[in-house]
């Protein structure tokens, strides 16, 4: 490590938990982000921080004015901005020893899987359930662990999903509810998806230093009466992509669920 590494990560490196040898995991680490709302700020700028060598961001929104609330990686200024442009700028900003890399595009079943192949560990920061089972099964299809979280209202949740040691997110959820809270409706804590942000960089530290990971946990954090609580999680065999005879095979066999999700409002991260 440089003089300059040495200084930068000075306090992380005096954990016994850490150690240069984990800054050397995690400068070596690859990190794919999907969504750079309010959960994507905080995780984003955190393990940026820390020093993830490379960090992928994905999203192919804008900033707006309603999004600065909660999404403190935006300033009023960057009103009208692409989101995925705008935080790289800033993480590069925050630490130049990063390579930090851009997709101005929305995940799709056409380009999940050749995005998702360069990266060790994935986080979804989505906003909505489409993109939260097409990330779900390319990371299945991918043998790519990843970190989950949601926030909306009051109430937030996270959690960390690998098939091949554990359940996937859809032995949690096989089917999007019949109805979600809209981000009009429902509303949400300013601080809420920066807990769950923070909670969510914290995990993904942890495994790409350790290996370890709330597998098998979900994590439930209530801002209004400030409590948390966890639910375990059980591999279903009856899973429908990770089960013992799948329905989902492929991503083309997604196009047959796509329909049902998008009609579900989004979450509002």
């Amino acid at each position: 490590m440089s003089p300059e590494e040495m200084a930068r990560y000075s306090r992380q490196l005096l954990l016994p938990e850490f150690g240069v040898g984990g800054q050397e995991r995690l400068k070596n680490a690859r990190v794919l982000i999907v969504g750079a709302g309010g959960l994507g700020s905080p995780v984003a700028m955190y393990l940026a921080a820390a020093g993830a060598g490379t960090i992928g961001i994905a999203d192919f929104d804008q900033v707006d004015l309603s999004n600065l609330q909660r999404q403190i990686a935006y300033k009023t200024g960057d009103i009208g901005r692409q989101k995925a442009e705008t935080i790289s700028n800033l993480l590069k900003e925050m630490n130049p020893l990063a390579n930090i890399i851009t997709y101005n595009t929305a995940l799709t079943a056409k380009n999940a899987l050749d995005i998702i192949k360069d990266y060790q560990i994935a986080a979804d920061c989505s906003d909505n359930f489409q993109t939260r089972y097409l990330l779900n099964d390319s990371c299945v299809f991918s043998g790519v662990p990843y970190v989950y979280g949601s926030a909306s209202g009051l109430k937030g949740q996270a959690s960390f999903f690998s098939a091949k040691e554990g359940p996937c997110y859809r032995c949690l959820y096989p089917e999007p509810p019949p109805q979600a809270p809209s981000c009009l409706a429902s509303g949400v804590l300013g601080v809420l998806p920066g807990v769950i942000g923070c909670i969510m960089a914290s995990e993904i530290l942890r495994f790409i230093v350790t290996q370890s990971a709330m597998l098998g946990r979900l994590l439930l954090f209530n801002a209004w009466g400030m409590s948390f609580d966890e639910v375990k999680i059980q591999k279903d065999e009856n899973c429908p992509v990770c089960g013992k005879n799948p329905k989902i095979k492929a991503l083309s066999d997604y196009e047959d669920i796509e329909g049902a999700c998008s009609s579900i409002s989004r979450f509002s991260q």
